[in-house]
């Protein structure tokens, strides 16, 4: 699972009109930006850049692209790179409000992509109120010569994945469409280990359901339905924009990706079954559950009946001889008592003995 990491890059001060990054709580520069590099040929050039710099320099050279990283940046913070680079402002209004499905969007200049990534949030014993899963989300603007990201949330860094693509200077080469396969790919792997980790939790729920000690309440099911619901809406709306993607000439997408496009999307529909599965499983476990609840409840109402029914024949004897009537039989003999007694605990013995036969008790 990859953690959250970003790297210590400084960045100098844009000069861009209308920037402002001094947000104190965005990433380890202080500010919304993480990242800002420039690649050439698929290798990040030397030093660091702002972003007019940056974008100023690949559109002199006429070869390679910008990649910015922001982090929860504000309307104020996004301004000057909306501004540098043209972006519409419906999507960016999109990027700074966050809370999008997942989505792909054509603008004029720009390709708008939106993510939902999902982090498994470890525990050490699933409880009616544990977090399974964790939701951010990733919006990626793609240009002739540039990629910006925007990523909301905990987790789900791209610095870890930014150095694996520097280690494919080749992939790079191809330009800003293969950052938005890797993106993608990365987003559906996350997906597959959640997937994984939910399954081990079904699993233990499953165990504890179907043990003898009858354990697995109904809150952790439902509270894990739940969670897989909220996977699930992260999850299958992703998959409409990836078939765009596939099947669909888009601006700034090189066709030579289509084919690894077609393989994350084979890789969300596996995920998008599993979850359908956790949920049918779910359902089955709940009415196992439940079942086994019933079934318990109607064991408990068997023995009370029986004793009950047991109890009823020393509460009749003890009933009639309460009424003090003179003539009662053998009120008068000396072993009458005695033998009333053992007449009652008699029956009481037989009605246990053919409760017991019958599995009552």
């Amino acid at each position: 699972m990859i953690r959250s990491l970003r790297r210590a890059v400084r960045l100098p001060q844009p000069r861009t009109r209308g920037v402002d990054l001094s947000h104190p709580a965005r990433s380890p520069l202080g500010t919304a930006v993480v990242n800002c590099a420039v690649y050439e040929n698929g290798v990040r050039q030397r030093g660091d850049h702002p972003a007019d710099e940056a974008i100023r320099r690949v559109r002199r050279s006429g070869a390679g692209f910008v990649w910015i990283g922001l982090h929860e940046p504000t309307e104020t913070e996004f301004a000057g790179i909306v501004e540098l680079f043209g972006l519409h402002p419906l999507a960016v209004e999109d990027a700074v409000l966050a809370h999008q499905r997942p989505k792909i969007e054509l603008y004029d200049g720009s390709l708008f992509t939106v993510f939902k990534t999902v982090r498994y949030v470890e525990h050490e014993q699933l409880t009616d109120t544990s977090e399974v899963v964790e939701t951010g989300e990733l919006m990626v603007f793609t240009g002739a010569d540039f990629v910006i990201t925007v990523r909301h949330g905990g987790h789900g860094s791209l610095g870890p994945l930014r150095e694996q693509l520097e280690q494919d200077p080749e992939q790079l080469a191809i330009g800003p469409s293969a950052v938005l396969h890797a993106i993608a790919d990365l987003v559906v792997d996350d997906y597959l280990d959640a997937a994984a980790e939910i399954q081990d939790d079904i699993d233990d729920v499953e165990s504890d359901v179907f043990s003898l000690r009858g354990g697995g309440g109904a809150g952790r099911i439902y509270q894990l339905k739940r969670e897989v619901l909220e996977l699930k809406h992260a999850v299958a709306p992703l998959d409409r924009p990836l078939q765009t993607l596939v099947t669909e000439p888009m601006p700034h997408v090189d066709a030579r990706l289509r084919t690894y496009f077609r393989d994350v999307a084979d890789h969300l529909d596996r995920v998008v079954e599993q979850i359908t599965s956790f949920d049918d499983l779910l359902n089955s476990i709940l009415q196992a559950h439940l079942a086994q609840v019933t079934v318990a409840q109607n064991e408990d109402m068997r023995r009370i009946s029986a004793w009950v029914a047991i109890l009823a024949v020393p509460t009749m004897v003890c009933g009639v001889y309460g009424m003090n009537f003179t003539y009662m039989p053998e009120k008068d003999w000396t072993f009458g008592y005695p033998l009333v007694m053992a007449i009652t605990l008699g029956l009481c013995r037989l009605i246990h003995r053919g409760f017991k036969r019958n599995g009552w008790l």
